[in-house]
């Protein structure tokens, strides 16, 4: 925006000649006269007055040829008033335009020009209106504090935008919401699991400390109860509607079963459990590691059986309580049987396995516990409610439910027996996902199926078999890789006497019993715990 001082100019000349409206008319003759009046009162020319300037350029676009008039016209100055004369009169000196109807622009560039040269006499009147500066504004109640950039866990930033990520994303600490809020709502990945980061809240009460692991049914995290002040861990089933509905009987039972457990020995507790955001979340006693976990990260080193025999019995305790209540667990593995302590102690280990260790160190760890209990109790039906077809993982699944004869208590007592081979061995007993291999491995282990129970077979079951009721093998075998699969298999006997040194004549028996094919002479719970590999004197070790 160019300026051009306004000097002694010729009214009616320049207004001819510009074709100026009356208003501009009326500046240039008060722009004048006031200069002409400074100048005599003055007598003088200080290098401090103010300049008079109009913004004349902007408001005639349609004259290009007043930018050449104008700078040949004399600038003349309005002379500042003394200081004696502002002292004794608090009245500010009138200001061009407010009372002679002159533009708004002028007006301001006027009053701008004024309190700059004149910063004490404009004090007492402040002007019409300013704009909210940013010191004028109350600083806010909380102040967010200043995080770097996070992607959440279950997200992760593609193009400048969070998107879901389909492979875990690293831990990620979060600075965000106040400690005690909740954080704000986001959706739920393509499976419905819940998004969170470590370190927001699930809801005022629990800090999300870690992720504990991950399942079909949903997530367990490590929180912290702010409350009560101690770790639990929640499981937050995804927010589909046949979990919702699996976590909800969950809940029936695990209230139910700590109504009659008195000691809260035998399965989880159950602390509380809310709706959020659409996912059921239930808040359990925090536990150490599963016995899947612990073997693990043991590199598969296969308990003592003294230590093995404490944890059967505590598995047949469990299993016999939930068969009292007429409840039938049905995904009874390693991974459902948690230790309850973390603790554990490092001891040689002298024994060939089956998997060399990765460290290659003769230690191996174990428990300083043996207490253990039962967890994951989405699957358990009572026995008046209609069954399912199928149950159970596959490892640990009983010949019943393959064959399609239906399932009962029974089914829960061979899993038992899959989960102490696997205890004292190192190794899941039937290593499978398909049928047909997998009744085959359990011939090879166990021996033939009975022809009665192979006759009432279900129709989607009756094409495992060939005329004459023999099981298709190794004629129906998928691959050469499925053929050495069953046939490195041993003897159960065999099985048992590569690792276990004392009483794996017990052992056996017990195994025996557990992992008869006829769901009907398999041994109950209660008879199991009778079983002289419990009762009989054996040497502890301190468990």
């Amino acid at each position: 925006m160019g300026w051009t001082t306004v000097a002694q100019l010729e009214v009616q000349t320049v207004s001819h000649q510009l074709r100026l409206g009356k208003r501009v008319q009326k500046l240039a003759n008060l722009a004048f006269h006031r200069t002409n009046q400074g100048c005599a009162d003055a007598n003088t020319t200080r290098p401090d007055h103010l300049l008079l300037e109009l913004p004349l350029l902007p408001l005639f676009p349609n004259f290009p040829n007043l930018a050449s008039l104008l700078p040949r016209i004399p600038q003349p100055r309005i002379p500042i008033p003394p200081a004696d004369r502002a002292a004794t009169s608090p009245k500010i000196p009138r200001r061009i335009g407010l009372a002679d109807g002159l533009i708004g622009d002028f007006d301001s560039a006027m009053e701008a020009q004024w309190l700059a040269e004149y910063p004490h006499q404009g004090a007492d009147k402040r002007p019409r209106k300013r704009p909210r500066l940013a010191w004028d504004v109350a600083p806010p109640l909380f102040q967010p504090p200043k995080a770097i950039p996070m992607l959440y866990c279950g997200q992760e930033l593609i193009n400048g935008n969070f998107a879901t990520a389909f492979l875990p994303p690293p831990p990620i600490y979060y600075t965000g919401p106040p400690r005690n809020l909740s954080p704000p709502w986001r959706p739920d990945d393509k499976d419905g699991h819940y998004v969170f980061a470590v370190g927001e809240n699930l809801t005022p009460r629990y800090r999300i400390l870690s992720k504990m692991g991950e399942g079909t049914f949903g997530q367990v995290l490590e929180c912290w109860d702010l409350e009560h002040q101690e770790t639990v861990a929640i499981k937050i089933v995804r927010s589909l509607q046949k979990y919702r509905e699996a976590a909800m009987i969950e809940i029936d039972v695990l209230q139910r079963l700590g109504k009659h457990d008195f000691t809260g020995s035998r399965c989880v507790q159950i602390r509380n459990w809310f709706d959020y955001r659409n996912h059921i979340c239930i808040v359990f006693e925090r536990l150490g590691p599963s016995l899947y976990d612990f073997l693990r990260k043991n590199s598969y080193r296969a308990f003592p059986i003294d230590l093995v025999r404490e944890f059967a019995r505590q598995i047949l305790e469990s299993v016999a309580f939930m068969h009292d209540l007429r409840l039938i667990h049905t995904d009874l593995k390693p991974e459902n049987i948690l230790l309850v302590s973390s603790e554990s102690i490092r001891v040689p280990d002298y024994k060939v396995t089956i998997r060399p260790p990765k460290d290659g160190s003769f230690f191996k760890n174990l428990p300083k516990s043996s207490a253990i209990k039962l967890i994951d109790f989405g699957s358990t039906t009572f026995e008046h409610q209609d069954h399912n077809y199928v149950v159970s993982t596959r490892h640990y699944r009983a010949p019943e439910v393959i064959l399609g004869l239906g399932w009962n208590y029974s089914c829960d007592l061979w899993s038992v027996g899959c989960i102490l081979v696997e205890l004292c061995s190192g190794e899941a007993l039937f290593q499978t996902h398909e049928n047909l291999e997998h009744l085959a491995m359990m011939e090879r282990v166990l021996g033939p199926l009975p022809k009665h129970m192979i006759v009432r077979a279900d129709r989607r079951a009756e094409k495992y078999f060939r005329r004459g009721l023999r099981l298709d093998w190794p004629e129906g075998a998928a691959s050469r890789e499925s053929l050495k699969a069953v046939w490195k298999l041993p003897r159960l006997q065999n099985l048992v006497m590569q690792h276990v040194d004392h009483s794996a004549g017990d052992l056996i028996d017990l195994l025996q019993g557990l992992l008869r094919y006829d769901p009907d002479a398999r041994l109950k719970a209660r008879e199991a715990l009778q079983h002289p590999f419990f009762t009989r004197c054996h040497r502890r070790c301190g468990y």
